[in-house]
């Protein structure tokens, strides 16, 4: 595998600045990163809702760029399991350390009224990773697809951390019969370690989502990748033809942005849109059924069209 043709790193919109106690050069976001918060009272009603149902968003603790987009749609991605995190990923803003409490029982029922007082026909549904627990929160997965079913007509995505120690927590997840299996790579097999911490591997990455098509064939999955972190086209491709090869279905790629100059992984370049369109269609090429790429795509942005049966590429 070539490593050495790095892609081209852009110029800065504007001038590179930085302050004495600053640990890494800062750039300012170039013009295409640029956007204006929508305002409006559904950005009070959904963060309200969270709030009076004691539930946790991966919008608000992973500092989503979308965020106010989504929630100025009564949209939002559920986070389960707490709020702690047993990882210790480079680029993830969520809280790291040792989760205080076991799961909450009652939590998939509130999780279930958000999504009927929010009138979603679609839900996503993910958590931080939790070690600590003997199947990984696999059967609090089940029970929050389970309630969400029982009350609601919507569609459930499941964004599973990748159970490394609980195969079985995986297989009941599967057998609950989510309609969208997603679990993301990330990055390229060079940079994993250091993006995913020491735990990920890139390899149980793609035997999860193998493990998910024999589980059940019939079900979609899902991966997602972040650029702009020092990979190369080469690279690149490779994830793309080893996720092809487990039979992946749908595909994201969006840029990777710091959550701050402190602790995380510093952005290595930012990616031109028509890049990502090019990147686009690459991946329809491969034989992805559906694809979202561009600078502001996430795992579950816009997963509802993603979803759906319509032809979709961003």
């Amino acid at each position: 595998m070539d490593t050495t043709e790095l892609l081209p790193i852009l110029p800065p919109a504007e001038p590179s600045t930085t302050t004495a106690n600053a640990r890494h050069t800062v750039r300012r976001l170039p013009s295409w990163l640029r956007r204006q918060v929508p305002l409006g009272n559904a950005n009070h009603f959904t963060a309200g809702l969270m709030e009076e149902l004691g539930l946790e968003t991966v919008c608000d603790n992973a500092k989503c760029p979308n965020r106010m987009e989504c929630y100025s749609q009564k949209t939002a991605t559920f986070m389960i399991l707490g709020n702690v995190c047993t990882r210790s990923c480079g680029f993830c803003a969520v809280s790291r350390g040792r989760p205080p409490e076991p799961p909450v029982v009652d939590e998939p029922q509130r999780l279930a009224e958000a999504v009927r007082r929010l009138g979603l026909h679609h839900v996503v549904i993910t958590s931080v990773t939790r070690d600590d627990l003997a199947d990984g929160g696999g059967e609090h997965f089940v029970r929050c697809i389970q309630e969400v079913r029982r009350v609601t007509n919507a569609t459930i995505e499941v964004l599973t951390p990748d159970f490394v120690d609980s195969p079985l927590g995986l297989e009941r997840v599967v057998a609950a019969s989510p309609d969208v299996f997603n679990h993301n790579m990330e990055t390229v097999p060079r940079l994993y370690r250091s993006v995913r911490g020491p735990k990920s591997d890139y390899r149980w990455t793609l035997r999860l989502l193998r493990r998910v098509k024999q589980l059940n064939p019939a079900m979609n999955t899902k991966c997602g990748l972040m650029l702009g972190m020092g990979e190369t086209t080469t690279e690149l491709l490779d994830c793309l033809s080893d996720l092809r090869e487990v039979d992946c279905d749908f595909l994201t790629l969006g840029q990777y942005l710091q959550p701050s100059t402190q602790r995380y992984l510093p952005v290595h370049r930012y990616v031109d849109p028509s890049e990502f369109d090019d990147l686009a269609v690459m991946a329809r090429e491969m034989g992805f059924k559906k694809v979202a790429s561009g600078p502001f795509v996430r795992s579950s942005y816009h997963a509802r069209e993603m979803a759906g049966s319509a032809n979709f590429l961003a």
